[in-house]
């Protein structure tokens, strides 16, 4: 049951007994988000295409599959989405389904956009089709905005944008959004879409290559070195959870009589403190580890795709009018996901039951926060 005054009694009101789907339920992101569903009581099924077989997945170590609904299915392919989606009516969608990386987005553009920007559509059409469905939130990223490399953290009105495959697909996603729900999300009775952008984020269970944290984990595990690109980047670092929160505060906002004030799209990212160089959470990193981390050494490649050097991120507004805010700092997040990662590499610990255990001390009390589901909630300095 959810703790007495907590984020979780709070959203588990609003979403336990609801029929959720997750698109992208096998990802690093979407399967913490599956398991906090679970966690708060929502029947969940979730759409991602074939696991790949080599590697730990997050979805396999938690066991997801034993309590998750899982379907298989392209988001690229109408057809086959709509298969997999004939029998569902849920109240709500979460669109996590997406190719997620810069640097694979430059060797396969195509891919980047027919995932990114047509799966998008395909997913929108097919909540338009379903009269129950009340709610979709997509997650694109903060990488959507046209970095000009400003000193400043980007507000959810600025332009939209991007100099890479990767970041030029989020912009579109953003851009598909906002065409779909003009015209066909228009009433506010019927269903709302909201996007969300959130900054960077690490967490335990995130396997990805070509990722901070992961690739630090292999060569600690693996016993070998490891070389950092970009020390001097500055991003907005967040715990995996501190996002998510904020996508189940907006998903249950838009289940509410109010859901159309909340049909746009809403920043999610670190305190300033988060707004940290690349350099700074690899030393941050050895710390939490301790002295048998990777060694480490910074440097570029001459072949090295561009990335930009500084993007951070301005979430009054998901303060004000959510109630979210960040909760850690960026030494706390990355601590916790050392703790994790550690956790899985002793092969002894149960893995969903650690999971949720750092899933309730996240979503511990919230005396100092705003009512989350009153009509018109408190703006949360």
């Amino acid at each position: 049951m959810p703790e007495p005054g907590s984020l979780n009694q709070a959203l588990a009101h609003a979403l336990s007994g609801k029929r959720i789907l997750v698109t992208g339920h096998t990802g690093f992101k979407g399967g913490w988000l599956s398991l906090w569903l679970t966690r708060l009581g929502a029947d969940v099924t979730g759409i991602a295409l074939p696991i790949p077989r080599e590697g730990p997945v997050f979805f396999h170590e938690t066991g997801l599959e034993d309590i998750v609904d899982h379907r298989i299915a392209d988001i690229r392919d109408p057809a086959d989405y709509a298969r997999a989606v004939r029998d569902l009516e849920p109240d709500l969608v979460f669109h996590l389904a997406a190719q997620a990386l810069v640097r694979p987005s430059y060797e396969d553009p195509v891919e980047t956009f027919a995932t990114n920007v047509t799966g998008t559509a395909v997913v929108l059409d097919a909540a338009r089709r379903c009269a129950h469905t009340r709610g979709v939130v997509v997650v694109t990223s903060d990488k959507c905005y046209e970095n000009e490399e400003w000193s400043w953290p980007y507000r959810e009105t600025d332009r939209l944008g991007g100099a890479d495959p990767y970041s030029a697909s989020k912009g579109c996603t953003e851009l598909v959004a906002a065409a779909m729900r003009r015209s066909y999300f228009s009433d506010p009775d019927l269903c709302q879409i909201a996007t969300a952008r959130a900054g960077n984020v690490i967490g335990g269970g995130d396997w990805s290559r070509d990722r901070l944290l992961p690739d630090l984990v292999r060569a600690t595990l693996g016993g070998t070195a490891v070389t950092i690109r970009n020390p001097a980047s500055v991003r907005p670092w967040q715990h995996v959870l501190e996002p998510l929160a904020g996508y189940l505060i907006l998903g249950a906002r838009l289940l509410g009589s109010d859901a159309p004030q909340f049909a746009e799209g809403w920043n999610f990212g670190p305190s300033p403190e988060g707004f940290i160089d690349v350099e700074a959470v690899a030393r941050a990193f050895r710390e939490a580890w301790g002295e048998d981390a990777a060694q480490i050494a910074f440097g570029r490649r001459p072949d090295d795709p561009h990335e930009a050097g500084l993007l951070t991120l301005d979430s009054s507004k998901a303060r004000a009018k959510l109630g979210w805010r960040a909760r850690l700092t960026s030494a706390q997040a990355i601590a916790m996901s050392v703790a994790w990662y550690r956790a899985a590499a002793s092969d002894e610990i149960d893995m969903r039951a650690f999971s949720e255990a750092q899933i309730a001390a996240f979503a511990g009390p919230l005396e100092t926060l705003s009512p989350l589901y009153s009509e018109r909630p408190a703006a949360c300095a």
